[in-house]
């Protein structure tokens, strides 16, 4: 059992995880707008030092790294009938041809709600034309 000196867990930005190393990391939002940020995108130089940022975090772990890429963001303010999310894209720093180099794990498949309710509504069987011939006899 770890004493409760060694059951803890220290969050950290990545600027403020250099020189430091940890057992397990965790790299949230590996997604274009966030990794390169949407402000550090202007000039070549600021694109560069956003891609060491992201080395810098990924190489904070000494065990295991887990690199966390969202599908999609919930916005406010959208009109009701709107989507309420966007959707996120990978960072441009993990191209296509690195990700054999990695192990993709994914939430299971959700059922658009549409497939859901058909579904739904196959299940529930109703002889209608049983019922009218009911209401007149």
């Amino acid at each position: 059992m770890p004493l409760l000196d060694e059951d803890y867990l220290i969050l950290s930005t990545i600027h403020s995880a250099k020189g430091q190393e940890w057992k397990n990391v965790f790299v949230m939002n590996v997604v274009d707008g966030c990794i390169p940020s949407d402000l550090a995108t202007g000039e070549q130089d600021d694109i560069e030092e956003e891609r060491r940022l992201l080395y810098v975090a990924m190489t904070r772990a000494k065990d295991s790294l887990d690199i966390m890429v969202p599908q999609r963001f919930y916005v406010h303010g959208q009109h009701s009938r709107a989507d309420r999310h966007v959707y996120a894209s990978r960072t441009r720093f993990i191209d296509r041809e690195m990700l054999p180099l990695f192990q993709s794990v994914a939430w299971p498949v959700v059922k658009p709600e549409e497939q859901a309710r058909q579904e739904a509504v196959k299940s529930v069987r109703i002889d209608m034309a049983a019922r009218l011939r009911g209401m007149w006899s």
